[in-house]
């Protein structure tokens, strides 16, 4: 089974393309002038267990955020066409993972509403390298918004700002894989309503 997508989004500030397959391998390319976002992009499609690829370049002289931003919008625009009708998916997922100092938790539902929950704090002005930490805020509200999906994430503790972002990626992807894996059981779509 195969369940890919790709989306593209040219403007005058950023020039994005994201493919994904929900039921890839893990495999991850990604090419974007912001080394520390690449990285963690890449531990996204890396543990959410999708195939991703991501060509995302941008006016990041300007304003990074721009391009974080317009990542977000286009990875969660993928994600949304490559779950199609939904049919069979578990449709939420949830994750508590640590990195180092840092504990994140994620908490998924694919319900077609979006919704977004950002309870960390102690990201804003602090950077990794020159990545501003407070950016990722944007990037996962942008995934969430497209995406449609209630998207609810906490740092439960962390002062390194590289371990709190990376534990933030890693427990969204972790929840991510979780909610879109077939599970047999399910038929049609997980909803009461008979539709999502």
């Amino acid at each position: 089974m195969s369940r890919p997508a790709e989306v593209r989004r040219d403007t005058r500030e950023t020039q994005i393309v994201v493919r994904v397959d929900l039921d890839g391998g893990g495999a991850t390319t990604v090419a974007t002038p912001l080394p520390f976002f690449g990285h963690m992009l890449e531990a996204l499609g890396r543990h959410a267990v999708f195939d991703l690829q991501v060509e995302a370049a941008g006016d990041v002289a300007v304003d990074p955020h721009h391009l974080v931003e317009d990542v977000g919008l286009v990875l969660g625009q993928a994600l949304l066409r490559a779950l199609g009708d939904r049919h069979g998916i578990r449709r939420m997922g949830d994750a508590l993972v640590p990195m180092d100092d840092a504990l994140a938790q994620a908490a998924v539902d694919l319900s077609g509403r979006p919704a977004f929950v950002w309870q960390v704090a102690g990201l804003d002005g602090r950077t990794v390298g020159t990545f501003d930490a407070g950016l990722m805020r944007d990037f996962f509200q942008a995934l969430a918004s497209e995406g449609r999906m209630n998207l609810h994430l906490r740092l439960l503790h962390g002062e390194d700002p590289h371990h709190a972002v990376e534990a933030l990626c890693k427990a969204t992807a972790r929840a991510l894989h979780e909610a879109v894996t077939i599970d047999p059981r399910v038929a049609g779509v997980p909803s009461t309503k008979g539709a999502l």
